[in-house]
């Protein structure tokens, strides 16, 4: 009987712990290295997270190309895309349309892509600036670099007014705005409030220098997606 116990038991460890193990690496996909990477868009310029440049990535291995009149984004590391001459301050809303063409095509678990603002010294060691992002799968994060990343959201969140892509391999878009009034930052999707915060929760030490600054975009790792209507508002 007991032999019979100790085989049932180690047959047990062997059909449960490599569906652990690759349920572990789904959450840990390794970045990809993009044919044909690079910032080909004129004034734009970008930047791959701290972990990524450790691991011997750059920003070649990612790809911002212009495509009518859509960014093409192919990563590649986790990446930040911006152009310098894009600066708002005071009170103002920046927003776009993402478009995943595929949903999860590059990647075994959903990853988000959306809107930075407040960026400042950007590029360097010391860069401070907040993202809002959507997930194909009907999530969000808002997190930011100060210059050690913070979240305001923990690891996400689920709410209605982010679109679900029908499937893997379907197409899902999402319409992402952040606004600066008075002293509130909050982050709209698909025109719906999903997040709003204290000025005074985020420009403080080790988060945001000041939410004036650069705006440009977001993708995380492994991610294409098209992003069309990048605009600024002021009240």
């Amino acid at each position: 009987m007991q032999r019979t116990c100790i085989f049932a038991l180690a047959l047990l460890a062997v059909i449960f712990i490599p569906t652990a193990v690759y349920s572990q690496g789904a959450q840990t996909d390794a970045s990809r290295k993009v044919a044909g990477g690079g910032v080909s868009v004129p004034g734009w310029t970008g930047k791959i997270d701290a972990r990524e440049e450790a691991a011997g990535m750059t920003l070649d291995n990612a790809k911002l190309a212009k495509e009518g009149d859509a960014f093409h984004v192919v990563t590649g590391p986790a990446v930040t895309y911006w152009n310098p001459a894009n600066k708002a301050s005071g009170d103002y809303t920046v927003k776009a349309t993402f478009k995943e063409p595929k949903f999860m095509n590059l990647n075994s678990h959903p990853h988000p892509y959306g809107i930075v603002i407040a960026g400042n010294d950007l590029g360097t060691a010391q860069q401070s600036y907040l993202y809002c992002a959507a997930y194909g799968n009907g999530n969000f994060i808002v997190r930011g670099f100060g210059p050690a990343p913070f979240q305001m959201n923990g690891r996400g969140t689920a709410d209605p007014a982010v679109n679900k892509a029908a499937a893997v391999g379907e197409p899902v878009t999402q319409e992402i705005a952040i606004s600066v009034k008075s002293e509130k930052v909050e982050c709209a999707i698909n025109n719906k409030v999903v997040a709003s915060y204290d000025k005074a929760t985020l420009v403080a030490p080790g988060k945001l220098k000041s939410t004036d600054g650069v705006y440009g975009i977001r993708f995380a790792h492994n991610t294409e997606g098209f992003v069309t209507g990048l605009t600024i508002t002021k009240p």
